[in-house]
């Protein structure tokens, strides 16, 4: 990393002094009023972002923010290539920008960075003692009436699983609540999405209306009475009057405001990640991204086999087998494995042992479900399981709450399963915020209304398909669990809880594979399922988790997608649409102009706007000069390999 320490600019006005910080290519100003109120606002291209928005950290004995003092300014360039552990996006990442450091005499200080694809500030105290955080204020003004694509929530206690409503700023009112990532669609000017990373002992971010064309960051207060209906019912009943009780010098989580001119620029934004702590794990050889075969979704419905399918040793043995044949890394034994309560009791009709030697046998990971309340209890005699038992990683699940005690929580399990070299999935999640860089071993979360809603809800529509790769996605990998084999147009569609179909095409669900990024990737449908579909396996089980290069060929939030992905030498090619049929161009011309290519394409058939599941393979040699309009169905989609010639 590069600093270069350079001169501050500041501009006085009657009431304050404005100090600013301005982007590389000098497109985002981002500035910060220091006086009466500390205010921040921020311009594009000349044009207003962000109107003066007021910042406050009300403390329980001061107001961090109110008639403040500066002691000092800093303010550098950083410039610098990040080398992920987990290659999510890409290879490498550009972390390119200017930063203003503002130091006030009341013994905290503002960080201010201007990137060319955004702004962010954050909080930092310097306090001998801990502090008590009643709320943080953050009133964000707009220019306009701007339209958003708001994530409604009812109450803080949530998964964080929400569907999109698209209305004005105007519409939200004060009782109405929002989680994070917020993607805001101006009429004019470019799209704005907020967001927050490096969220460390502090509760997370979510947004409510305040009137007119402004929104608040508001946190969850610290959780005072909890109750205990269940192994993962526990409502909170009580709250304390403050949402942190935290050490008095830290730093705060960055508050991100992404800007992008054009759609796909939003989909390899790496503000969240590059502006998250480096990673905490010093010897990371033993993260291995991959795949899943998972039980859970498709409800072990197998068929033609030889034994009872369910919750028992033969069963697993069969998923192992399976994801043995197609090179599939792991597989996933999800709720039932454990009498609930107590993860120390296997269930009688699991012989662990026998499947983990298996497991070994086939060369297959095996990752365990777990409820995190019971995971909490019993931490040490649990972990000590895991490894003597030799698992690759967990799963846990119904944390549903981000508060700031539930944030160190994950934390907690991040840093114990690393020491056992295990790798993490947290479901039931709030959406990623930094972890994943600190602890690369956590490689997805969900945090997202995915696949598991094809089993009880009509509302997981392929428009909503193309809302989360420019929201939910920007923030971190997501565990949507793609790959269903019963594919129904809207028609036809129905959740069914037992055997579960999708909306959309066949090739709208192979598309997820190359469009959402999560390394950790569920093969969500059963594997008797997946045995009549060699075709689709050829591409399921080929197909990366991780990236070395993305490029976005085209895209419009809500409406569609498309874009191609490089491993190695080989890439792939994704494209989903809506409820609309179109026409979609797959130029190849960002392939090497000197290599041929095998091309395998996947692309809805002549039926597919009546029945789901139709679509054509074809393979044909090709190169970058390989041009081509590909139709597809309402709800379709299309899918590429591209495999270098010897």
């Amino acid at each position: 990393m590069v600093f270069i320490w350079l001169p501050f600019l500041v501009a006085s006005q009657d009431n304050g002094k404005i100090y600013s910080v301005v982007s590389p290519d000098k497109g985002i100003i981002f500035n910060l009023k220091v006086g009466m109120q500390l205010q921040i606002s921020a311009s594009f291209e000349g044009q207003v972002l962000l109107e003066p928005s007021i910042l406050a950290m009300n403390l329980s004995d001061r107001v961090l923010g109110e008639n403040a003092e500066v002691e000092n300014i800093e303010k550098a360039s950083i410039s610098e290539i990040i080398h992920p552990i987990v290659k999510i996006k890409e290879a490498e990442i550009s972390n390119n920008c200017n930063e203003l450091r503002v130091h006030f005499k009341q013994g905290f200080y503002l960080v201010l960075r201007a990137y060319n694809e955004g702004f962010a500030y954050r909080f930092g105290t310097q306090y001998d003692e801990s502090i008590t955080i009643l709320s943080e204020t953050g009133d964000y003004r707009f220019p306009e009436n701007h339209m958003v694509w708001w994530g409604k929530e009812t109450q803080f206690q949530s998964h964080n699983q929400v569907f999109y409503d698209y209305q004005s700023l105007r519409n939200i009112e004060a009782t109405d609540l929002a989680s994070l990532p917020l993607i805001i669609n101006p009429m004019h000017g470019p799209k704005i999405v907020i967001t927050e990373t490096d969220l460390i002992d502090y509760p997370g971010m979510w947004i409510q209306g305040s009137g007119a064309n402004t929104i608040s960051r508001v946190s969850p207060k610290y959780p005072k009475t909890i109750g205990a209906l269940s192994d993962r019912n526990l409502p909170i009943y009580e709250r304390e009057n403050f949402i942190a009780k935290t050490k008095g010098s830290r730093t705060f989580p960055w508050r991100i405001f992404v800007v992008a001119s054009d759609d796909a620029d939003l989909i390899n934004n790496q503000l969240p990640f590059v502006l998250a702590s480096s990673s905490q794990i010093k010897d990371p050889s033993w993260i291995q991204p991959g795949k899943v075969s998972w039980d859970w979704w498709n409800a072990n419905n197998l068929f033609g086999v030889d034994f009872k399918a369910g919750v028992n040793t033969a069963t697993y043995k069969y998923y192992i087998e399976f994801a043995s044949n197609f090179g599939i890394e792991n597989i996933l034994l999800d709720e039932g494995w454990y009498t609930l309560g107590d993860l120390s009791k296997v269930v009688p009709e699991i012989n662990m042992v026998e499947i983990l030697d298996y497991a070994k046998q086939k060369g297959v990971g095996v990752i365990l479900w777990c409820v995190w309340k019971t995971l909490d209890e019993q931490f040490e005699t649990a972990f000590k399981q895991f490894k003597d038992w030799g698992i690759k990683g967990i799963k846990v699940d119904f944390m549903n709450r981000d508060d700031q005690e539930m944030v160190n929580f994950y934390y907690k399990i991040a840093e114990k399963a690393a020491e056992n070299k295990l790798l993490v999935d947290f479901h039931g999640s709030h959406k990623p915020a930094g972890i994943h860089r600190m602890f690369p071993n956590v490689l997805t979360m969900e945090g997202v209304n995915g696949g598991e809603e094809f089993k009880w809800s009509m509302h997981q529509t392929p428009e909503h398909d193309l809302i989360i790769p420019f929201g939910r996605m920007l923030a971190g990998p997501m565990d949507y669990t793609p790959g269903a084999m019963i594919n129904a147009q809207q028609k036809d569609y129905s959740p069914i809880f037992d055997t579960p179909m999708s909306m959309g095409t066949r090739c709208h669900q192979l598309a997820m594979f190359v469009c959402y990024e999560s390394p950790l990737q569920m093969l969500c449908d059963s594997p008797s399922r997946y045995y009549k579909e060699p075709e689709c396996m050829e591409f399921m089980s080929a197909v990366p988790s991780v990236w070395d290069e993305t490029i976005v060929l085209a895209a419009e939030i809500s409406n569609y997608l498309l874009l191609a992905r490089r491993n190695g030498n080989e890439w792939y090619v994704g494209g989903m649409t809506d409820w609309n049929s179109r026409a979609m161009e797959i130029n190849l011309s960002f392939l090497p102009k000197d290599t041929k290519y095998t091309m395998t394409l996947y692309q809805d058939g002549l039926n597919a706007d009546r029945i789901g599941i139709d679509y054509k393979q074809s393979k044909l040699i090709v190169d970058h000069s390989f041009k081509k309009s590909i139709h597809l169905a309402k709800g379709g989609g299309v899918a590429l390999r591209l495999v270098p010639v010897n």
